[in-house]
Parts: C-alpha cells; structure tokens; sequence
C-alpha cells in the first residue's frame, strides 16, 4: 500500500521564488528601429537603463501582467505582443532568485490618436545600435527579440503595427528597412507588396513631403486572413 502523503507537504519543502515580467518594446522613427528603457527605480541597480518590468501580482497571468505593465507605463494598450522566453538563472538578479518571463512588443512611435509620454518613469526611445548597457540579463532579451522581430517578420505583416493606420507605402519601406537593418529596393518592394493584395490604396493623398503627394494606403486583414494558410514571404 503506498504511503499517505500530507497534503501540499511537498509544496512547502521547497524554495520559493519571485515572478517578474520583462518588456522588450520595439519602435521605428527616422528609418531606425528604437527599443524603450528607462531608468531603474528601485534597488538593486536603481538608477541604472533597463528594461520595462514589474513583478507579477497574485491572481495576474503572465501576459496580463506585460500588458497592465506597458498601460501602466505607456498609456497604451491593446498593444502587439509575444512571449519571448523564460529567463530562469539562479543567480540572475541580485536581489533575490526571481524568474523573468520576457515578451516583446510593437508600438508606434508617433501615435495619430493618443500620444504617450516617454519622459513618465525616465523613459525614453534608443537606437538599436546606441542600446546603452542594461541591466542583468535584459541586453540577452533584447537580442533574442530582435532576432524573433526579424524571423517574423518574413512571414507575417508585423510591419503594420508600426505605421499609422494610413500610411505611404514610403513609410512602409522605412519600417522594413528598420527592421532588417538593410535598404530594400524601392521598385521591387511596391510591386511585391502591392501585388499581394494587402493593401487598399485609399482615395487621399499625403502632401506633407511634396505638392503632388503619395498616396495612403490602408492594410487589408481580410486579404491577410486568406493568406494565413498558405503564407506569404515577407523577406524583401
């Protein structure tokens, strides 16, 4: 006969350990891919650049809490967002043994209907390749992200969460050329991205660079929900 085991016993022999959650946020402006960090406030390592994060509230999954994180902290929600990876290192963060489930997300810097202000928790937008050393392991989060944009990238219209909800097809080229850090052939890209029919080309155009204007466009999901069995090569 096996042994009778007194409930949760096992549970409370063990150690404990703290829940965090990491936020790698991704942006583009002037043809550059940009994360967000702030300024640390608490110990340890106060002070210091780092990652949006915040320990996870009881009751609170972990994709509910990057996302009160990113409101809590942007003024944003109904952001895209990943889980990226468990940063579990027993010895990762000084002050104590915490387990960081990173996700990683896209924001448009310059939000037609609601802006948000980086300066609320010493916040502020950086080049990819100004990245200032942060703290603990988030440098690791943030080349695994990156990594994880690219790959998805190719294969998915993620570049539309970074344009305004009208857009040129000039801005769209800038958005890709930020995210795979290289210059894309002008005449290639508009005939790929025109001929795959997620785009509705809208009757206005944007005079703010030139008198004659381009013309704005929209992203066309029902076109994309067709293409999401098949897929559709993203890599220009």
């Amino acid at each position: 006969m096996a042994a009778s085991l007194t409930p949760y016993k096992d549970y409370d022999s063990k150690s404990k350990f703290l829940f965090a959650v990491d936020c790698t946020v991704f942006g583009v402006s002037e043809n550059r891919l940009r994360l967000l960090i702030f300024e640390r406030e608490v110990e340890p390592l106060a002070g210091e650049w780092s990652l949006l994060g915040s320990f996870i509230n009881r009751n609170e999954s972990t994709r509910d809490a990057a996302s009160r994180i990113l409101l809590e902290l942007t003024g944003l929600d109904n952001i895209y967002m990943e889980q990226l990876h468990c940063f579990a290192e027993p010895n990762r963060d000084p002050g104590g043994p915490v387990i960081s489930v990173a996700y990683w997300s896209l924001i448009k810097i310059n939000q037609n209907d609601r802006e948000f202000n980086v300066d609320n928790h010493k916040a502020r937008w950086v080049s990819i390749d100004e990245m200032p050393e942060l703290i603990l392991d988030h440098g690791e989060m943030v080349t695994m992200a990156i990594r994880r944009l690219r790959e998805r990238a190719k294969f998915y219209p993620i570049g539309f969460e970074l344009v305004p909800k009208e857009f040129t097809l000039r801005q769209l080229l800038s958005v890709y050329e930020a995210i795979f850090d290289h210059k894309i052939d002008d005449r290639n890209f508009r005939k790929k991205i025109l001929k795959s029919g997620l785009l509705t080309m809208l009757d206005k155009k944007d005079k703010t660079t030139s008198r004659k204007g381009s013309y704005l466009y929209e992203f066309n999901k029902d076109t994309y929900r067709q293409l999401q069995d098949k897929g559709y090569n993203f890599e220009f």
